[in-house]
């Protein structure tokens, strides 16, 4: 006997991720594209619209992100679904739990098929009513701050680039600043754009390697080069590369004692 046909949503902001998903599953048997969404409210629209089977659904977007729509769906009423995120390790440990699999970008073939496969057995098997009961657990302990895993930080960021996803260590990244709804990753010579809120990625890199300097800017620590004093009391940060950035009064104390400068000259602070 045939497979049930599954009919899925496809949700993500980024027109290459979209197509990804659309090319792999278009290679699978009994598979009916239920619709695409670019956002999220977009996707709380279709998901409430299509009534699809599963869902791929991106977990930083505008408009709402995965979580959200989650949440404004309801986990009971949530398909079988499975998160997508660029972001390695991004409460993947809680996703493991409530969904029924994540996708870390750029993933490959074998990944998606694994992660397909097991979302065909879940469907088949009904077991979307387990899932639904572990989904409400997450937002529950989301919203309360209660038994909320760790994390961890940042390891590298998927960014698009001429047609192709390039994978960016943040190891490698010296600052980072903001650019209307984008920001921009700056490596070496290079600067790779990426949609995401600053405070988004504030918060999942390493305090002991990043800081924020300003609302425009975030540095990586050991780049720094030295801290100068400005004509009326203003700072600006120049790093190992040449690149300055103004660096905000009100962040200047933090900065300081993040980089051991507390005791440098005023005019001049190199560490």
């Amino acid at each position: 006997m045939s497979p049930k046909v599954l009919r899925v949503l496809i949700v993500d902001d980024e027109t290459l991720a979209r197509q990804r998903l659309l090319d792999l599953l278009g290679r699978e048997s009994s598979v009916e594209i239920a619709g695409v969404a670019d956002d999220g409210n977009a996707a709380v629209d279709a998901i409430r619209e299509l009534a699809p089977d599963l869902v791929f659904l991106d977990i930083q977007m505008p408009g709402r992100t995965g979580l959200e729509v989650v949440r404004e769906i309801g986990a009971a009423n949530m398909p079988a679904t499975i998160f997508c995120t660029a972001y390695d390790q991004y409460a993947l440990k809680a996703f493991d739990v409530a969904a029924v699999d994540y996708l870390v970008k750029p993933f490959d073939d074998e990944r998606f098929e694994l992660a397909f496969q097991r979302a065909r057995r879940a469907i088949e098997l009904e077991e979307i009513g387990a899932l639904s009961t572990r989904l409400k657990a997450l937002l529950d302990g989301a919203a309360t701050g209660a038994n909320v895993p760790p994390t961890g930080h940042l390891e590298r960021i998927a960014v698009e680039s001429r047609g192709q996803v390039r994978v960016v260590s943040v190891e490698d990244i010296e600052a980072i600043t903001a650019s209307g709804p984008y920001v921009e990753l700056h490596v070496g010579d290079k600067a790779w754009l990426v949609r995401e809120r600053m405070q988004t990625l504030e918060e999942r890199l390493d305090p002991a390697h990043f800081a924020r300097v300003h609302r425009s800017a975030i540095v990586r620590l050991d780049r720094i080069d030295a801290l100068l004093r400005e004509a009326g009391g203003d700072y600006t940060l120049r790093l190992k590369s040449g690149r300055q950035f103004p660096v905000s009064r009100s962040r200047i104390e933090a900065l300081e004692r993040w980089i051991g400068l507390s005791g440098a000259s005023p005019a001049a602070r190199s560490p």
